[in-house]
């Protein structure tokens, strides 16, 4: 006769977001869900679907969009709100990089905004540029 319950592998808290936390998260996602809709609707026009597929398929199209910007912005909320458990959303950021003065951006992240974009399209050009006998 077992007189010991039978030990978990790893056991969720019972509560692992405070109700502050909750509300936080309902707003958040209730204003995700209403800003993505207006933006998958209002950059259709962007795209040939919008002269070319019919009325329903733009609405599908919009729809599956939504669906599934919702759906990375709440696992993408879920896991960094669990990942600080009852604290979220009270937990401190504490500031590791300099911050520029007049915008108040990170200096690190505008160099990586500037650098990585411009690194990438020199390298995606790069097979291009080889292909035509073009060098620089």
């Amino acid at each position: 006769m077992l007189t010991q319950r039978p030990h978990s592998i790893s056991r969720l808290p019972e509560r692992p977001i405070n109700p502050v936390g909750c509300a936080v998260l309902r707003r958040y996602l209730a204003i995700m869900a209403v800003g993505n809709l207006v933006w998958e609707t209002a950059q259709l026009p962007l795209y040939t679907i919008s002269r070319t597929g019919s009325v329903g398929y733009r609405v599908f199209a919009v729809l599956h969009c939504w669906i599934g910007d919702l759906v990375i912005g709440t696992i993408t909320m879920l896991l960094g709100a669990g990942a600080t458990g009852s604290s979220w959303p009270f937990v401190h950021v504490r500031r590791a990089i300099p911050v520029l003065p007049v915008i108040g951006t990170g200096l690190l992240p505008l160099l990586q905004w500037a650098v990585v974009p411009g690194f990438a399209l020199l390298l995606a050009y790069r097979p291009v540029r080889s292909a035509v006998g073009t060098s620089r």
